[in-house]
């Protein structure tokens, strides 16, 4: 029987982690449910995934389009396999098209959409597969993929205009320290030649920029390996647990960015819960 590795938080919001042996993972969350624990993270023991590789990734518009068209032909009287067999052969994006395929045969073979849906985390989260389950429950699947489809191009669109308000500053920034870094590489060079053709003694600040430039020079790979060795422990870092919070906490700090980031997060949540409580899922 197979052991799952899980991560999860309690009601209260302490943090929990554990290994619980059963034989599916459908039923290893079920078990963890009823103990009233929310699970953030579960795999296989002994199994490793590299960040960023292992699972298929998935627009936010191409889902909303999925979704929208599932709940059209599902409002139509459509049977809920055909519809899934037509969406799987008609998505433009293969591996999104593989993973429908795979639901499809879940359903065919006696699963709950829900639980198929669940079964591919990384394309369907929990609050997609939560809102069909209360559809399925409640016999109004059309009207709650409707109600996802409208949500998610609405996260979309918020999205887009969080990330449009930060491009400006990254765009000054990245502008900025590429022209810093040219200077101290190929300008002051120049200047370092005659302050020493001149002689006499530099100001303090000349001293530590004409030595910045120097360093830069003979040492520009080890700056560069440095900044990748960096980001590399950042991103480590920060798919943490301690970490994400820490970052984010700073995050959060920052001007202008920082309130631009949580008034984001906190449409995003009232969003995602008028959404969930509107389509019958309970608020606990």
């Amino acid at each position: 029987m197979p052991t799952f590795v899980w991560k999860g938080r309690t009601l209260a919001g302490e943090a929990q982690s554990g290994e619980i042996e059963v034989g599916r993972q459908e039923e290893a969350l079920e078990l963890l449910r009823k103990k009233k624990i929310m699970v953030t993270s579960m795999r296989p023991k002994g199994g490793f995934k590299l960040p960023g590789f292992g699972g298929v990734s998935v627009s936010t518009k191409d889902l909303a389009i999925f979704t929208r068209q599932f709940a059209t032909m599902i409002s139509a009287g459509l049977p809920l396999v055909q519809c899934l067999d037509i969406l799987a052969k008609q998505s433009s994006k293969p591996a999104f098209g593989r993973v429908i395929g795979e639901v499809t045969r879940e359903v065919e073979a006696g699963s709950t959409l829900a639980d198929s849906l669940g079964r591919h985390k990384t394309v369907f989260d929990d609050l997609f597969r939560n809102m069909v389950a209360a559809g399925e429950a409640g016999g109004v699947l059309d009207e709650i993929l409707m109600r996802l489809a409208t949500y998610i191009e609405k996260a979309d669109a918020l999205k887009r205009k969080v990330q449009s308000a930060m491009v400006y500053p990254a765009v000054v920034l990245t502008v900025a320290m590429g022209a810093t870094a040219f200077m101290l590489m190929f300008i002051i060079p120049t200047f370092a030649k005659m302050f020493t053709d001149f002689g006499g003694e530099l100001p303090l600040p000349t001293k530590i920029v004409l030595a910045l430039s120097s360093f830069l020079q003979g040492f520009w790979w080890a700056l560069l390996l440095g900044m990748v060795i960096a980001a590399v422990a950042f991103h480590r870092f920060y798919h943490t647990e301690d970490g994400r919070r820490t970052v984010d906490q700073l995050m959060l700090k920052i001007p202008v960015l920082g309130d631009v980031l949580l008034k984001g997060a906190v449409a995003r949540f009232t969003r995602t819960l008028g959404t969930l409580i509107a389509s019958g899922v309970p608020i606990l």
